[in-house]
């Protein structure tokens, strides 16, 4: 009987968590995370990543110079080739309804679909269990960063000077 009882415990227990850790994670867009995050309160960050060469990155694939480099990458069209979406529009595969958005609040923060809810965004630590990706320091930031930013098209990246035109800090209380 005790054995038995263990078992189903032990059982239940890695049921619960496969269903916990499986949880399919969605992308929700910006739209609905500029809801709560375009306020002066919030540190302005949808106005912030709407101003930003990040929002702008898929519709770079378009312009003039982006066929002339893709030319030289062998790549017929750069708004569709993986290669370009890669940085460019990097959630195009996973949520193609958003790859206008380009380098999205969710290619830094995660997929929103389980951490959007205000009660859930209230609690750090409960966003973050539910999928929010925050960086605890400006070296964390920057390693996500140069996973497209490092020699990009032969360019040197200063994440300094970038940092300050992207980052988007809840002002202080």
């Amino acid at each position: 009987m005790k054995k038995t009882a263990i078992v189903f415990v032990v059982a239940a227990s890695f049921m619960l968590l496969t269903c916990l850790f499986s949880q399919d994670l969605t992308c929700v867009g910006s739209a609905k995370c500029g809801i709560c995050h375009k306020t002066e309160k919030q540190g302005q960050q949808l106005p912030i990543w709407e101003n930003s060469q990040h929002a702008a990155s898929f519709n770079a694939l378009s312009s003039e110079k982006a066929k002339s480099i893709a030319q030289q990458s062998g790549v017929a069209n750069p708004s569709g080739d993986p290669k370009c979406l890669k940085c460019h529009a990097p959630l195009a595969e996973k949520a193609p309804d958003i790859k206008a958005e380009g380098v999205t609040c969710e290619v830094c923060h995660g997929p929103g679909s389980e951490y959007k809810k205000l009660s859930v965004m209230k609690d750090r630590a409960l966003a973050v269990k539910s999928g929010l990706i925050v960086y605890d320091s400006p070296e964390a930031a920057k390693k996500h960063c140069l996973t497209c930013h490092e020699n990009a098209h032969g360019q040197s990246f200063d994440f300094t000077a970038s940092w300050e035109k992207i980052k988007h800090n809840i002002p202080e209380k």
